[in-house]
């Protein structure tokens, strides 16, 4: 494919306006299968988490700390696959896949803020596990309202603060040559090396993000998880320690494929090679996890099941109260 560059001068340099997404293939027969696949997938994310968080507003029994962080996961999956795929869906059908500059930075820096946010709010809800199986009696007093309001806008605050400094620093080196991003959406490790000045500001800013909020993420939950274990080897009953296990077996195996597919995208040199790799990867921790992550978190929850069995109740309690209400309204005229 050849690189489509179109360019507006600036002075005696030419600068590129638009970017050319690769995607997975230039195979139009493959783009046709794959656009179902992903529109199908794309659906059945925004259909279960906004159930999920529909379901937590709705039932009393569900509004705890952990519940509370859950809905917030929920919404943050939902802007980052929406900041992702719809694009990509619409350039299946394409055959010139552009994006202006601005709006290939306006992509990354949603993508990189419910993204980092995320990391943040998965060591977050680690740390309420702790809390919940080390202190469970002073769980309540601990984990107060308050004190959760304000881990969720912190986790806002850096993932903000955080992606607008990695984007403003990579949008604003200067791009001249190639336009071409191998890869589905606009990603710092694939617009980077596309850039006609020295990069090396932002890759060190890139590599303190990975360092300081995803490796510090990722630290304050494996400690989380070590001080949890320590707790639950010191409970006598076996079915306590069973119990305890359970109520963080969910949010391990969302951390491990959360964590286990995000940080080799970003720990790594590129090249051609490990941008095809990167695609594969990307595609589980920005299409796949946001669908995941509601079913990860309900499939063995029973208290999610209950919830869902009483709003249930509470529908048809709804609709037989309204007929009866219709039919006496009847009966008096």
């Amino acid at each position: 494919m050849a690189a489509n560059r179109p360019v507006e001068w600036n002075g005696n340099h030419s600068s590129v306006t638009m970017f050319v997404l690769w995607g997975f293939s230039d195979e139009k027969e493959l783009q046709f299968i794959l656009f179902p696949i992903f529109l199908g997938t794309y659906l059945v994310t925004l259909i279960w988490n906004l159930g999920l968080i529909l379901l937590i507003r709705m039932d009393s029994q569900l509004h705890t700390p952990m519940y509370f962080f859950l809905s917030f996961l929920s919404f943050i999956d939902i802007c980052y696959s929406s900041s992702i795929s719809p694009r990509m869906l619409s350039d299946f059908l394409k055959d010139e896949k552009m994006i202006s500059f601005i709006a290939c930075a306006i992509q990354y820096f949603v993508v990189a803020w419910m993204g980092l946010a995320e990391c943040c709010l998965l060591a977050a809800m680690a740390y309420d596990r702790y809390v919940a199986i080390g202190s469970p009696l002073q769980y309540s007093a601990i984990m107060a309202p308050g004190l959760c309001g304000k881990m969720v806008a912190g986790v806002y605050v850096t993932g903000f603060l955080s992606s607008l400094s990695q984007t403003v620093s990579c949008f604003h080196l200067y791009y001249c040559g190639p336009n071409i991003i191998q890869h589905f959406f606009c990603d710092l490790p694939a617009v980077i090396p596309l850039s006609c000045s020295n990069p090396f500001i932002s890759q060190i800013i890139l590599l303190l993000a990975a360092i300081f909020i995803v490796f510090g993420s990722l630290l304050v939950t494996l400690l989380s998880y070590g001080f949890i274990v320590a707790s639950i080897l010191k409970i006598s009953s076996g079915k306590g320690s069973a119990k305890a296990f359970n109520t963080c077996v969910s949010h391990l195996a969302a951390v491990t494929v959360f964590f286990g597919t995000a940080l080799p995208v970003y720990m790594r040199s590129s090249s051609s090679q490990s941008m095809r790799q990167d695609k594969v990867l990307s595609v589980f921790y920005v299409i796949l996890i946001p669908m995941l992550n509601p079913l990860i978190y309900s499939l063995r929850n029973k208290e999610i099941k209950g919830a869902l069995k009483r709003v249930k109740k509470l529908k048809i309690f709804t609709n037989f109260f309204s007929l009866t209400l219709t039919e006496h309204e009847i009966g008096m005229h």
